[in-house]
Formats: C-alpha cells, sequence, structure tokens
C-alpha cells in the first residue's frame, strides 16, 4: 500500500492514506441526503441513488473490500468567494483521479473507484433507458454509497479540513 500511497502523492493528490475498510459504514442518513437532490443528479445517473442500488446493496459491495486508498486535493482559495479557485481544485482532482483510477485498475481490476460528486465520465449518462457505458470507469461518490467522509478521513488519519481559505476534494479506491 506505501507504494500506491507514494504513486498517489506523485500523481498530484495532496494527501493520501490507506482506508481499512472495516471503518466504512454505510449510513442510512447520508444516503438520505442524495433524495433532496440538491446536485441535481438523484435519478439521474448509474452512480448515484437510486441507480447506483440501495443503501443495502451499496453495503453488500463495501463489506467486499477489506483495504483502500484514500486521496485528496486542497485547493487554496483567495476568499470563500473564489469559484475560480474551487473550479481549478476540482478540475486537478477530476485529472488526478481519473489517471491514478487507470494505474490501478491494471493492478486491481475489480477495484471501485469512489469519486467527488456524481461520476462525470460521460457527456450524458444513459440512465435509466440502457446500461452503463463504462461500468469500470463509472465512479459513484462516496455519499450515495452512504460514506460520511469525514468519518473515512478520521479512521485513515488525514485531516477533513484543511483551514481557512481551502477547499478538499476527497475521493478513495476500494481494492481487492
Amino acid at each position: 500500500m506505501e507504494r500506491w500511497i507514494r504513486k498517489a502523492l506523485e500523481a498530484g493528490f495532496d494527501e493520501a492514506a490507506e482506508l481499512d475498510c472495516a471503518h466504512l459504514v454505510a449510513r442510512p442518513e447520508v444516503r438520505a441526503a442524495c433524495s433532496t437532490n440538491s446536485c441535481r443528479r438523484y435519478g439521474t445517473s448509474w452512480s448515484c441513488p437510486p441507480g447506483c442500488g440501495t443503501l443495502e446493496e451499496c453495503a453488500a459491495r463495501l463489506r467486499g473490500y477489506s483495504k483502500g486508498l484514500i486521496v485528496q486535493t486542497v485547493g487554496q482559495l483567495e476568499d470563500e468567494f473564489d469559484g475560480e479557485g474551487m473550479m481549478e481544485a476540482a478540475e486537478r482532482h477530476a485529472r488526478t483521479f481519473r489517471r491514478l483510477a487507470a494505474e490501478l485498475r491494471r493492478e486491481f481490476p475489480r477495484m471501485l473507484p469512489m469519486g467527488t460528486g456524481s461520476c462525470s465520465r460521460c457527456d450524458s449518462c444513459t440512465y435509466p433507458d440502457a446500461p452503463c457505458r463504462d461500468p469500470f470507469g463509472a465512479s459513484p461518490p462516496m455519499e450515495a454509497y452512504g460514506i460520511l467522509v469525514a468519518d473515512a478521513c478520521r479512521a485513515s488519519g488525514i485531516p477533513y479540513y484543511h483551514g481557512k481559505g481551502t477547499i478538499t476534494y476527497t475521493a478513495c479506491f476500494l481494492l481487492q
């Protein structure tokens, strides 16, 4: 795992640590937040509820993994309204996530990449009319599986909050 932590940092993530999947809990209250549809992706994507399956199905998938890698991109903001800084950090995070996911997939073909926010692999999702175009490249958000990101960070020994003037994007790769 140390090799992959090193590779994650070399790839451009600001934080990377081993994730013990035994600490991942599929929390109904986290999953319920998805149904408020504040991100406008609920019911529009295979990677988000209800397309990603029930909370019980997601919890069963989580139990199939014992180890993982948690990663973060930390962006520095000029102020709390620095939308450009937020977008720059988000784009850097997404690029680095896709690059590392491709590399990890070669060694861990059954990997479950869990990204930040809804999957954006395709320009438009086929949900619910046709199967996912790229099930190996798709990445559900951690929250879709009921995971409280702060808990995953705490269990992995990395900060959830990096201080005033920052924005943090967190993702993980569940490996077997």
